[in-house]
């Protein structure tokens, strides 16, 4: 079997067959036995993930092209986070990315699980004998990974006529492209979260935290009032005053998954870069800058870009709001440029 990167060479593995009861969202049911003497090619993927999000135009374009000579892909919606088994929330998503291929639910990572799957997102190339082939586990390795298609086709259909490997999709997978250190993927909830506070921290109730004012990379710091939970940070019901949270962070890009209020509408928070509200040439795709003010509404559970400075720099974001029930799961963080011509 091959792989993204280099090893020895385990010979045939043939591919798990999906459950009986795999819920499909559409496009199913699949039996990967029913696709004997056809190439597929299973796409483990989170909607809120960020690095998923960045690989979906290439599954997109691939099944675009490769669907008549006999690929079949396979997204296997596998949920990070607990609102994430909401399978309309996963509709949803696959409509605004426009993903016309079968999509499966695993909701209790049946599928992951007998695929011993770790990672979002990860692909499984298959070839027509039913063995998995090429593996890569999240972004890059885009022509590797066409080039190994190409060859299952081939493999399988030896007089295909197939078109040449087609060129990067996004900019950051273009020739000269640097991705730098960034900071790490920050969990919010207590479960997996770096909590900056050094005391009064207290799970599962809402509480009043004191900002310590000296801020390291790569810790959540809470101020004013918030409940900490295991998988999230929230503004609670009857919270008083203004919420804040900081995270210093070294990186060009930053997004967040949040989720507006359990109770209905949507929420706004203040989005500040070192102190003072966020510029608009440093405004990501979701946040508004208007009379003063940079913001962000939060009106459905997904990832919201936040940032995306001209430069990679070490930088303080704060995040404001006095609505309740705001929740913040998760930030990540992109630093890949492309240097000017």
């Amino acid at each position: 079997m091959t792989q993204s990167d280099p090893g020895s060479d385990p010979g045939p593995i043939p591919a798990p067959e999906l459950p009986d009861n795999t819920t499909w969202l559409q496009g199913g049911p699949i039996k990967l036995a029913g696709l004997r003497g056809k190439v597929a090619m299973v796409d483990f993927w989170d909607y809120t993930c960020v690095t998923c999000l960045h690989t979906l135009p290439y599954v997109k374009e691939w099944h675009s092209r490769y669907a008549d000579h006999g690929l079949t892909v396979i997204g296997v919606h596998a949920p990070e986070f607990s609102f994430a088994h909401n399978s309309g929330h996963v509709r949803d998503a696959v409509a605004e990315h426009g993903l016309t291929y079968p999509i499966a639910i695993d909701n209790d990572y049946e599928i992951w699980q007998s695929w011993a799957n770790q990672y979002w997102p990860a692909k499984y190339l298959i070839d027509a004998a039913g063995n998995v082939v090429y593996y890569h586990f999240g972004e890059g390795g885009y022509r590797e990974m066409e080039a190994a298609i190409q060859a299952a086709l081939k493999a399988a259909t030896p007089d295909a006529i197939l078109p040449g490997i087609m060129e990067p999709l996004n900019e950051m997978e273009t020739p000269g492209a640097v991705c730098y250190r960034v900071t790490p993927e920050l969990y919010l909830g207590y479960q997996r979260g770096r909590i900056g506070n050094t005391v009064g921290v207290a799970p599962d109730k809402p509480t009043t935290y004191r900002d310590i004012d000296k801020h390291a990379e790569g810790f959540v710091y809470l101020e004013g009032d918030w409940l900490l939970g295991a998988e999230s940070v929230a503004r609670p019901i009857g919270a008083m005053g203004e919420s804040r949270l900081h995270v210093k962070y070294l990186s060009k890009e930053v997004n967040v998954v949040m989720h507006p209020p359990l109770a209905g509408g949507s929420a706004t928070l203040e989005v500040l870069q070192d102190g003072l509200p966020l510029a608009a040439e440093d405004a990501g795709a979701d946040v508004t800058v208007a009379d003063g003010k940079a913001t962000v509404t939060l009106d459905s559970p997904r990832m919201y870009r936040l940032v995306n400075n001209n430069e990679i720099d070490t930088c303080e974001l704060t995040l404001a709001t006095s609505d309740e029930g705001v929740a913040l799961y998760a930030f990540t963080f992109v630093s890949c440029l492309v240097p000017e011509a």
